[in-house]
């Protein structure tokens, strides 16, 4: 386990490094004068060549990088623009939120898909398994926008079941979970039902049977076990997703989380604010395939 840890690690530091020259490179590609947009149009020459002289953008190009990268190291990721707040702070006050919503959505995704995966394989080419494969179609064909406007319009406007957007209790986080993990439960359900298909085919579970065990224990212990490895590459991809990119669903149901900021910052030219976002999703993104990583080894020892 020790040795996989440390292979993706040494495989984890070209992949965050190249994202670092991105992410500093966003300053120069961006439009328009970060100094600028600080200070906005009435400010007078002398005030913006002091600022860019403070923020050093007057520095040659590899000494930029070069504080860039330095303070990246000791954990600053800068200040931002318009709050004038150290960027640390605003993911740390707005990550936790979207950390829930993608955990929420995430055991919702797994939870339903797995389930009526494993139920449409059971019994192929049944009722059941024709109803799943039509609903899961579906799922994977709506985009999320068009879901989470569907479920406001249902749930909140019509039936007025739940509030259609804030932060607070329990029951602003259904809405955006479910939309969120919507197209999860439909490809989760599809990957789950093709590996068991195969799985359920194979000599060790005729073996199963063939000894007097029963159904159940039969396809939970040993056919749902062997066909974990798709389903966990999934769960990991997604969760990934989630973690890094939920703008969407945090902006349709107004869920103050980090994809939210990075919307405004972008919204406001915040340049400093985009950068130290996309940096630590970036980050995420790399621990959660570690994980997942692990979890492969957990699931099949086998995997190296």
């Amino acid at each position: 386990m020790l040795q996989l840890l440390a292979r993706r690690l040494m495989l984890a530091v070209p992949t965050l490094v190249g994202v670092l020259v991105v992410v500093f490179l966003l300053l120069y590609v961006a439009p328009g004068d970060p100094v600028q947009a600080m200070v906005g149009e009435r400010a007078d020459a002398a005030t913006i060549a002091r600022l860019r002289a403070e923020l050093q953008l007057d520095a040659p190009l590899p000494v930029q990088f070069a504080n860039y990268a330095g303070k990246i190291v000791r954990g600053d990721l800068g200040r931002s623009y318009i709050t004038n707040r150290p960027i640390v702070s605003d993911i740390a006050e707005r990550f936790p939120r979207t950390l829930l919503l993608a955990g929420a959505a995430m055991l919702l995704a797994t939870l339903s898909g797995v389930t009526i995966g494993v139920l449409a394989a059971v019994k192929p080419n049944g009722w059941f398994d024709r109803l799943a494969l039509a609903v899961t179609y579906l799922g994977i064909s709506f985009p999320v926008y068009w879901i989470g406007l569907l479920l406001i319009v249902l749930f909140a406007v019509t039936l007025r079941w739940l509030p259609a957007s804030g932060y607070g209790r329990i029951e602003f986080l259904v809405l955006p979970a479910l939309a969120l993990g919507s197209r999860s439960i439909a490809y989760l359900a599809r990957v789950t039902r093709g590996a068991m298909l195969e799985v359920l085919g194979a000599d060790f579970v005729r073996t199963a049977r063939a000894k007097g065990l029963a159904e159940g224990g039969v396809i939970v212990r040993h056919a749902l076990r062997n066909a974990l490895i798709p389903v966990v590459t999934v769960i990991g991809l997604d969760f990934g997703a989630y973690l890094t990119g939920s703008i969407l669903t945090e902006t349709i149901f107004s869920w103050p989380g980090i994809g939210r900021y990075v919307v405004m910052a972008i919204s406001r030219r915040d340049l400093p604010a985009v950068q130290g976002s996309v940096l630590f999703l970036s980050l995420v993104f790399v621990t959660v395939n570690l994980l997942t990583d692990v979890a492969y080894r957990k699931v099949d020892p086998r995997v190296s």
